[in-house]
C-alpha cells in the first residue's frame, strides 16, 4: 500500500514475500567504453584498461542476476511454505524504496489488517521507528 506522510514522503506498507530483503542495490554501470577500438598497440592498451575498469561493474550485474534467479527459484516454496504451512508473515515500512521498519505479524488476513493501520498512522504522522538500515544501527 503506498501513502504519504503529512510531509509529502511517500512510503509503501507491504508484506515481504520471501524471508530475505534483497542486499544488491542500485549500481552505476561504470565508464562508457569506445564504441570502436583499432588495430594499433595504444588501442589495445586502452581497450585492456577499460576491461580491466568495467570488470567490477561486471562482477556486481553477476552477482545482481545470481540473487535474482535465486529469488526466483524460492519464490514458490516460500508462498506455498506461507500459506500452506501457515507462517508468520513479515510487513514492513519503506520510504521510498528504502527498507526502514518491520514488523513479524500473523496469517494473511492479521498482515492485511496491520498494514492498513500502520499506512492510517503514516498517513496522520506517527511514523513508525527506524529498525532497520543504518540508522538503526546502534551508536560506538
Amino acid at each position: 500500500m503506498k501513502v504519504q506522510d503529512p510531509q509529502g514522503r511517500t512510503w509503501r506498507v507491504t508484506r515481504r514475500w520471501v524471508p530475505w530483503r534483497r542486499r544488491v542495490r542500485d549500481f552505476d554501470t561504470g565508464p562508457d567504453m569506445p564504441s570502436g577500438l583499432g588495430d594499433d598497440p595504444i588501442s589495445m592498451i586502452v581497450g585492456l584498461f577499460f576491461l580491466i575498469l568495467i570488470l567490477p561493474f561486471l562482477f556486481i550485474a553477476f552477482v545482481a542476476l545470481l540473487e535474482l534467479l535465486l529469488l526466483l527459484l524460492v519464490l514458490p516454496f516460500a508462498v506455498l511454505g506461507r500459506v500452506l504451512l501457515g507462517h508468520h508473515w513479515v510487513i514492513e515500512a519503506r520510504r521510498g524504496f528504502t527498507a526502514v521498519w518491520e514488523e513479524e505479524v500473523g496469517d494473511w488476513k492479521a498482515s492485511g489488517g496491520r498494514i492498513q493501520d500502520v499506512a492510517e498512522r503514516i498517513e496522520r504522522g506517527d511514523l513508525p521507528p527506524t529498525t532497520l538500515g543504518r540508522e538503526a544501527a546502534p551508536q560506538r
